[in-house]
C-alpha cells in the first residue's frame, strides 16, 4: 500500500509540473494602451493604421479602435475573440461586460475601447468585412 500511494504522489507531482504552463503578462499592473486602432485614415477609408499587434499572455490591455465614419465598418475577429478574456466594452463611457465577442461594427464616426486579457499564443487575423481584397486585414501575435 505504501509503495502505490508513493506512486501516486510521484505521478501526480510529475503530471502538475509537466502540464505547468505560466503567463508572460501581471494582472497586477494596469493595461496596457495599445496603439489605437483607426479606420479609414485615409481619403477613400479604406486603410487601417495598425496591422500588428504583438502582445503577451496574462498581461491586461485596453485596444482603442477608432472610425473615421466614412464607411460602416464590422471587425471580425472570431479565433482571436475566442482566446481572449473580454473584461469590458466602452462605447460612449457606457461600459458592457460580456461573455464574448464575435463582431465589432461602427456605422457612424466614433469609438470604443475593448479591456482583454490574452488567454492562448498563436496567431490571430483580424479584418474589416468587406475590405479584406482592399487590405483591410491585420493580426494579433500573441506570446
Amino acid at each position: 500500500m505504501r509503495v502505490v500511494v508513493s506512486f501516486f504522489f510521484a505521478v501526480s507531482a510529475l503530471l502538475l509540473t509537466a502540464g505547468t504552463v505560466t503567463a508572460k503578462g501581471d494582472l497586477a499592473t494596469r493595461a496596457i494602451r495599445l496603439e489605437k486602432l483607426v479606420l479609414g485614415d485615409d481619403p477613400a477609408g479604406v486603410a487601417m493604421s495598425v496591422k500588428e499587434y504583438r502582445i503577451e499572455t496574462g498581461q491586461a490591455y485596453r485596444w482603442t479602435i477608432e472610425s473615421s465614419g466614412k464607411h460602416e465598418y464590422g471587425i471580425v475577429a472570431p479565433e482571436f475573440f475566442r482566446v481572449i478574456w473580454v473584461r469590458q466594452v466602452v462605447v460612449n463611457d457606457l461600459e458592457v461586460k460580456p461573455a464574448a465577442i464575435y463582431e465589432v461594427e461602427f456605422d457612424d464616426e466614433g469609438e470604443m475601447e475593448i479591456d482583454f486579457v490574452a488567454i492562448r499564443p498563436g496567431t490571430y487575423e483580424f479584418r474589416v468585412k468587406g475590405f479584406e481584397e482592399r487590405g483591410m486585414i491585420g493580426r494579433f501575435i500573441i506570446e
